[in-house]
């Protein structure tokens, strides 16, 4: 969830001003890394999902500030187009509340605000909406809020040129954007875990040395703009819906700011110095906080400028620095995974995540010791293209079909991680008996959307729109039935 700013105009004194700041607060978070002042001893996970809105004939509906206002809860918030909402789920201990809490929890937060909002328009979890158009991302779709207006200037001035997006899949699409609104379309589910700071460099390692088999079996992103792309469709539109660089940069090797990285680290502080080191800021907003100051004084600093920034380097696993009733803590915030297509999806999703990362951690030779992170980054892009028809490298496996990876090798390993966060087998086997059964049957949210629009297209010969609009339709009616989309029928 991006921090609000006020509306305003940089000046080369703010920028001088915020890179100072920066350093300053780089140089706090070292000491403090040292001093270990960090709450790690009863770690938290939090979700985060972003949802589309559409209207009744499942088209999208730039209806954000009116749905924000009927909804009244601060535990939602405005995206950056105004066809987007996003929910933060409150923290809590993983296996907190028994097996069904989560679930309840999320499925009453989701349904309380679909009633809220039934004044023509609806909630869907989908990595893309597939009924978006061109026409619908531009300017006036972008949100109200003025930190996405600062960022869509700041992003325009830096490029000095219109955005290319350029996606090569089952069809090509090719155009150009003269505003940020296509990022938009991304819509993700995004998963933190708490962690200490001695292991959260073992925890970021593994969260991206296993990022493309996420991707691979929870892809649901195959259409954009009408065209039938890549699986998860999302990577590469996120990758180029928010890039600052103009070509001749690109070629001087100057960093991408959705970036996966470049090296697999050995302490937090690695990644946020790359942040202040690589990236120019985009919101030079400094705080009056003397972070310096505070921490002489035995308190806790915010360190606004350093995450300010930070909430602008779009990594696949960022980093968190945060500070809760006066304690910091540190958090992987895994963002490689599109929203939906259930609730029960996205808990089976997060359940491989937290118990594959927690075993990863524990190896005596951990796994980013045996495979190039140029390898994991490629992996990423693989799973991004083909969804849960990948191939994919694997230390002692070579490069093998992503579902016989999971069945043969990482399922094991996330029932074993979950054990050892202290989850039983009947919790286990629900959550993880989804994943097992994608791999089983091949199929997930992406295919069965392919299929399904393939289908309509075949039996009542439809145009290509109104075939999606069904499609998407149909896709709502199954989110609320909560079934597994591996269980989805096409017909």
């Amino acid at each position: 969830m991006g921090r609000d700013v006020p509306e305003l105009t940089f000046t080369r004194e703010d920028r001088r001003r915020f890179r100072t700041k920066m350093h300053t607060c780089l140089d706090v978070f070292a000491r403090m890394l040292r001093e270990s002042r960090f709450d790690f001893e009863r770690p938290q996970v939090g979700l985060e999902i972003e949802l589309n809105l559409v209207d009744d004939a499942a088209e999208p509906a730039l209806r954000s500030t009116d749905v924000l206002e009927q909804i009244a809860d601060p535990a939602w918030s405005s995206e950056l187009g105004r066809f987007n909402l996003e929910i933060n789920i409150a923290p809590r201990r993983l296996i907190a509340g028994g097996p069904d809490s989560w679930e309840k929890e999320i499925r009453d937060a989701l349904n309380h605000a679909e009633d809220k909002a039934a004044v023509g328009a609806h909630l869907v979890m989908i990595g893309i909406l597939p009924t978006l158009e061109q026409k619908d991302v531009g300017l006036a779709a972008l949100s109200e809020n003025p930190r996405y207006h600062l960022l869509n200037e700041q992003i325009f001035s830096a490029r000095g040129e219109d955005l290319l997006i350029s996606v090569d899949g089952v069809e090509r699409l090719r155009t150009y954007a003269d505003t940020i609104t296509p990022e938009a379309a991304c819509t993700s589910t995004q998963f933190h875990l708490q962690v200490s700071p001695d292991e959260f460099a073992a925890y970021w390692n593994a969260a991206q040395a296993i990022a493309g088999v996420q991707v691979a079996l929870a892809a649901n992103s195959p259409f954009l703009f009408g065209r039938e792309l890549w699986r998860e469709t999302r990577v590469p539109l996120f990758e180029q819906a928010t890039d600052t660089r103009p070509d001749e940069i690109k070629v001087q090797g100057v960093r991408p700011r959705v970036w996966f990285g470049e090296r697999w680290i050995t302490t937090v502080f690695d990644l946020f110095e790359e942040n202040v080191r690589y990236f120019p800021a985009l919101l030079p907003l400094c705080d009056d906080e003397d972070p310096q100051e505070t921490l002489d004084r035995g308190g806790i600093p915010q360190l606004g400028e350093l995450t300010l920034h930070n909430g602008t380097v779009y990594r696949w696993n960022r980093p968190v620095y945060a500070v809760v009733d006066g304690v910091p803590h540190l958090r992987v915030e895994n963002r490689v995974l599109p929203a939906g297509p259930t609730v029960a999806d996205i808990l089976s999703n997060g359940a491989f995540y937290y118990g594959l990362t927690r075993t990863l951690v524990d190896e005596d030779r951990p796994v980013w010791s045996r495979m190039s992170f140029s390898v994991a980054e490629a992996n990423l892009h693989a799973a991004a293209r083909h969804g849960i028809d990948a191939q994919l490298y694997w230390p002692g496996m070579g490069e093998v079909p992503v579902t016989e990876l999971v069945l043969r090798r990482l399922l094991p390993l996330a029932h074993r991680g979950l054990e050892q966060f202290g989850m039983d087998t009947a919790w286990r086997e629900p959550l993880l008996g989804i994943i097992e059964q994608r791999c089983v049957n091949g199929r997930n949210g992406a295919l069965w959307q392919s299929e399904m629009f393939h289908h309509i297209q075949d039996i009542d010969h439809t145009g290509r729109h109104e075939a999606l609009r069904r499609m998407t339709g149909q896709y709502i009616d199954y989110m609320h039935l909560n079934a597994p989309a591996h269980t989805w029928p096409v017909d």
